[in-house]
């Protein structure tokens, strides 16, 4: 796929100019998107999506499209398991509802940000060591094997990361609007609000080591890797508040994506052995005999998986009976203290839209 440097500097700065536009025209000012507000925007950005794809398969060729494709749905889910995780970090720190989409576009920012320098070394490593397959294919199993029995039932907000970020920083009891310090008796604090966004940066360091191999297992194209990451980070923010209480529901998205990730592990390791030079496997000659998994058919599967786990979920939990599967946390969240005369420092009651307080 030829891919200029002139292309480069146009998506790049086309992707920044996006995320400017997002944050002026919709976060500066704190508010709780509308349900329409939030449809309208995330049908943009997914239709914006599936037309660079299809322009992809047409300039491309429709390998490279089907690539776009597969990586573009992979990301998608990650992401949106992504958002499960933010949804407990804001209900752990109690963040009111419109402050959340300010919390979520620096989270996505973050995420965007951390990616990209996992798309360049990616890159790199694959560029100059073929090996570095054999790497991605067995991180991919094992994080399929973490993701099939994880339930998010540890809040990151009372993890061990964070305890030793408020050993270090000074951290004020309450929120002062959206401002992420304040000064009070001459003293510089860091407000819940920082605190959050250190929280969401952290979650975006994990799930990046997750996506970036599992989309290389599907493409060799960074420049597909970055699209199909970019695009899926787009429009998250709408998503968020657009599904609302679905996040709870979707109960077997954990076990959906491990199935993903456990495929592309094999995708991979298959194609470590087919292009192998290790010395000690084979005599460094590559194994031919090995099937490479086309590209369609990881497209066809992972499409196929994602429905599946979909409409499961949605069976299982129909009626809004659920049993808690995901470990959705249902205890109080943090307690704030407020400011006499602040009323933006009042605990919102509403923080967690999705969470039940008892």
């Amino acid at each position: 796929m030829q891919v200029t440097p002139l292309i480069w500097l146009i998506t790049i700065a086309v992707t920044i100019l996006f995320f400017v536009y997002e944050f002026f025209a919709h976060v500066r000012k704190p508010h709780e998107p509308s349900i329409a507000e939030s449809a309208r925007w995330s049908a943009f950005y997914i239709g914006l999506a599936l037309l660079f794809g299809v322009g992809i398969g047409t300039v491309s060729g429709w390998t490279f499209g089907g690539e776009y494709f597969a990586g573009y749905l992979t990301e998608k889910a990650l992401s949106i398991d992504n958002l499960f995780v933010f949804l407990i970090v804001m209900a752990g720190f109690a963040v009111p509802r419109k402050y959340q989409q300010k919390v979520l576009m620096i989270g996505i920012i973050i995420a965007l940000i951390l990616r990209g320098g996992f798309i360049a070394i990616g890159a790199t490593l694959i560029e100059n060591f073929s090996w570095v397959f054999y790497i991605f294919g067995a991180l991919l199993l094992v994080l399929a094997y973490r993701q099939a029995f994880s339930n998010h039932d540890s809040n990151p907000a009372d993890g061990k990361f964070m305890t030793l970020v408020r050993r270090v920083l000074p951290v004020t009891n309450d929120y002062h609007q959206d401002k992420i310090t304040v000064v009070q008796g001459g003293k510089r604090f860091a407000t819940p609000m920082l605190l959050t966004i250190i929280a969401i940066g952290f979650v975006d360091l994990i799930f990046a080591v997750d996506s970036i191999p599992a989309i290389y297992g599907l493409t060799n194209e960074a420049y597909i890797v970055f699209t199909a990451n970019a695009f899926a980070l787009m429009g998250l923010r709408q998503l968020f508040f657009l599904i609302g209480g679905m996040l709870e529901r979707l109960v077997y998205l954990a076990q959906g994506l491990a199935v993903i990730l456990a495929f592309i592990g094999v995708k991979l390791v298959f194609h470590a052995l087919h292009v192998n030079e290790l010395p000690f496997i084979n005599g460094g000659e590559p194994l031919l005999w090995v099937p490479e998994i086309p590209i369609w058919l990881s497209l066809l599967f992972i499409a196929a998986t994602i429905v599946v786990a979909t409409v499961a979920s949605l069976l299982k939990t129909r009626g809004g009976e659920n049993e808690d599967d995901r470990g959705l946390i249902h205890n109080e969240p943090v307690m704030l203290t407020t400011d006499p005369g602040n009323e933006e420092s009042e605990v919102d009651k509403k923080a967690m839209p999705t969470a039940k307080s008892e």
